[in-house]
């Protein structure tokens, strides 16, 4: 595979609450087989927990440790300006990447000058509507090919699109804590650059528990509550919306007839956030 001479990578990992998962990240990140990168974390705790951990890499790569107040979008714009690499990464702190995984991000960039950015597959259960064949990402596709650990961008995208929506994403204020990439893209796309999807570059993510009790009905609403605020937010068809309630609403009717009465409520709790998402305003 040929690789673009010099092509440096930027990672950006925002971080709060989490110490083993980070350690199994920093661990595969070293394994990788391309080394022209730097890693900055934007730690978000109020201690220095993780001072030791990043203390034991800093002699085999570059390592930038920054703070950062709570919200993940937040962190990721006070990381925004110390990224000094042509592509830019945002890993989360409990994902990580297989060893060749750099390498053949470089090599596909280096084989399109063209391509402005490109998406991953995340090998997580809760990514299950997840598209599994490469293409272009476009309007209609995004939010099916694009997850925020599994993005790699042009820093010329990152110039020009600037800061990410600080109303969306985990911890913000909002309660709207999820698609904050999907606007991200949405914004990259709105401005002519060119984006791919790639099925087969995969990053491993943790699986999350899937336990439909208050606190995962809870994230459920945010997270569909961002979804359609995303999509109210940059003019989506009413359709293409509707579309989204019909699957939520379905899921309800679906689980209710099989007596599956707490998957129906969570199908609710998604169908209720799709809804208030799009009804909310800045």
């Amino acid at each position: 595979m040929t690789v673009l001479p010099g092509l440096r990578f930027s990672l950006l990992l925002a971080t709060v609450g989490r110490t083993s998962e980070l350690a199994n990240f920093l661990c595969h990140l070293d394994q990788q087989t391309y080394r022209l990168f730097e890693l900055i974390v934007i730690d978000q705790n109020s201690d220095d927990r993780l001072v030791p951990l990043l203390s034991q890499y800093a002699q085999r790569f570059p390592v930038r440790h920054i703070r950062s107040p709570r919200g993940l979008s937040r962190a990721r714009n006070i990381g925004l300006p110390h990224a000094t690499g042509d592509v830019i990464a945002f890993p989360d702190d409990d994902c990580w990447y297989p060893p060749d995984l750099l390498k053949r991000v470089a090599g596909i960039f280096a084989a399109d000058s063209g391509v402005d950015g490109i998406t991953g597959r995340p090998l997580d259960k809760s990514f299950s509507r997840f598209h599994t064949s490469s293409g272009p990402v476009n309007r209609s596709n995004v939010f099916q090919r694009c997850s925020s650990f599994a993005i790699f961008l042009r820093s010329k995208v990152v110039d020009k699109v600037g800061n990410f929506d600080e109303g969306l994403g985990l911890g913000t204020e909002t309660g709207r804590i999820a698609a904050e990439e999907s606007d991200y893209l949405v914004r990259a796309l709105a401005v002519g650059f060119r984006l791919e999807f790639h099925a087969d570059l995969v990053v491993h993510h943790s699986d999350s528990a899937v336990t439909y009790d208050e606190v995962f009905n809870r994230k459920a609403q945010g997270y569909n509550r961002a979804l359609c605020y995303a999509m109210r937010k940059h003019e989506y068809p009413f359709w293409y919306v509707c579309r989204t309630w019909l699957r939520a609403f379905g899921g309800v009717c679906l689980s209710a007839a099989s007596l599956d009465l707490a998957k129906a409520r969570y199908h609710g709790n998604v169908l209720l956030g799709r809804v208030r998402g799009f009804l909310e305003r800045s």
